[in-house]
């Protein structure tokens, strides 16, 4: 087997939507991720379901990978023909030994390359809201480790003439030494009201962001109990607080359900300033259905109750080299949601319910009547209470084209920032049900929403009896309830 390439590769300090375009393009495609801590779960699940994820993180205080175990399990990786991502967190060559892992690569002749990702140096403050450079505060920034191996207290050599050095200072692995820091600028002739700042951002699980002054900084950050990693920010910029003033910022939301309704729900929630990850995927697999779609040709109904039933459908008729101009059937759709869906195909709805529930779908159909044969055309996970419905009128095939299962690997990946989450949103009871199959938990501070009244049933059945409902079933309703909840905060 030919030899493989490892490319290191930078997280950045956030989603996935921080990532580079290549970065993006490298992890979907890779056959090995290997990865740091505190790498946001929505990038892992970028890799294939094919890929080997291994975790090789670093952290000062805690069990850790040796770097020379690393650099060996990266060669092994591509001597037996893998693609490598090796995923670390910022960026690799800011003090992120990407140039040893570079060169332990070319000594064995492994093709290799680096790919930058986004420094904690600039992405934490400006999380916080701190511009490093600020006209009239601070037209430099200087950037420095506090955790130096060959010194007596682990801090620079050259560490007290910073204190002289104009601009922002940016201190990065300090925060073990913080009061030492303080301290030796101060001995070095920086004023003690001279701003600071304690940031634990990024895709640290508890973020928190301390300000105060060289002289008490040190005392704030512990009583604050911030956590590792965290930067250090000193100057007269440090004083600057420009985060986000979108109504949801600083909210975690965590999703749930298939990567479809993710993608249509995640940018909602973010523009309004939200921090989202997937806290756990379901992922949707065609059913062998057997449905001859030759059978729409005639009158009759066709139902979907999901976009994923859109798609599942014309996948089958694409299958079935099905002309569309020959489809004589009737097409009613749940809601707008699956409307919308149908319509990218072509074909527009001539039913939609005044509510997007099962039983507004179900009265609608009745009150129009029409042909005798209808087709319902959905998840194997359907309930049974709108088929028994409808069958008071119509002559109802129940068609399961598609089912879900939980991706494990999600769900495990995301629960350090699922504990802390503000929310948790469901989009249907087996989404509930995948969640709780994978493994997941609710935790006490967190509010669980529900689209509508049948995911909430689901979240009870799980002993989740609480979940916050929109009045009406619509992604844009649950973003509009969260706004609300959170208004004035």
């Amino acid at each position: 087997m030919s030899t493989g390439k490892v490319y290191i590769t930078g997280a950045g300090c956030g989603g996935a939507g921080l990532l580079t375009v290549r970065a993006r393009e490298l992890i979907s495609g890779c056959g090995a991720l290997v990865y740091d801590d505190l790498v946001h779960p929505d990038i892992l699940a970028l890799a294939g379901a094919g890929a080997e994820l291994i975790y090789m993180g670093k952290r000062a205080g805690q069990p850790s990978a040796r770097q020379e175990d690393i650099c060996q399990k990266l060669i092994e990786l591509a001597h037996a023909g893998l693609t490598v991502v090796r995923l670390k967190g910022g960026d690799p060559f800011v003090f992120g030994r990407g140039g040893e892992e570079l060169l332990a690569l070319r000594a064995a002749g492994i093709p290799c390359a680096e790919v930058p990702g986004i420094s904690s140096a600039l992405a934490v403050p400006a999380e916080a809201g701190i511009p490093l450079t600020h006209r009239a505060l601070s037209r430099g920034f200087h950037v420095v480790t506090a955790h130096t191996a060959d010194t007596a207290d682990g801090l620079p050599e050259y560490f007290s003439r910073l204190a002289s050095l104009p601009g922002t200072l940016v201190i990065l692995m300090g925060l073990s030494r913080l009061e030492r820091i303080a301290a030796r600028l101060l001995g070095s002739g920086a004023p003690p009201d001279t701003p600071a700042a304690v940031i634990s951002g990024g895709n640290t699980r508890n973020p928190s962001a301390v300000r105060g002054t060289l002289r008490d900084i040190a005392r704030l950050a512990s009583e604050a109990g911030l956590e590792p990693p965290a930067v250090i920010v000193v100057g007269q910029a440090a004083a600057l607080e420009l985060s986000s003033t979108l109504p949801l910022a600083g909210v975690r939301v965590g999703l749930t359900g298939t990567a479809p309704f993710q993608a249509r729900l995640r940018p909602l929630l973010e523009a309004e300033g939200a921090e989202v990850f997937t806290a756990a995927l379901s992922e949707v697999l065609p059913l062998e259905s057997g449905f001859d779609v030759e059978r729409l040709a005639a009158d009759s109904w066709a139902v979907l109750t999901s976009a994923n039933g859109v798609d599942a459908l014309f996948e089958l008729l694409s299958g079935a080299r099905m002309d569309l101009r020959r489809l004589r059937c009737r097409f009613a759709a749940i809601g707008e949601a699956t409307a919308s869906r149908l319509a990218a195909h072509g074909i527009y709805a001539e039913l939609i319910p005044p509510q997007a529930t099962t039983a507004s779908l179900a009265e609608s159909l009745l009150e129009r009547g029409g042909a005798r044969e209808l087709y319902l055309l959905r998840s194997q996970r359907g309930g049974e209470e709108l088929p028994r419905a409808l069958s008071s009128r119509f002559t109802v095939s129940d068609i399961a084209l598609y089912t879900a299962r939980p991706c494990a690997r999600v769900t495990a990946a995301a629960a350090p920032y699922t504990a802390l989450a503000d929310h948790l949103v469901f989009p249907s009871a087996g989404a509930a049900d995948d969640f709780f199959a994978s493994g997941g938990e609710i935790a006490a501070r967190t509010v669980p929403v529900a689209i509508g009244p049948i995911a909430a049933a689901g979240l009870a059945a799980h002993g989740v009896p609480n979940a916050l409902v929109p009045p009406q079933i619509g992604r844009a309703h649950i973003v509009s309830a969260l706004l609300e909840l959170h208004r004035g905060r």
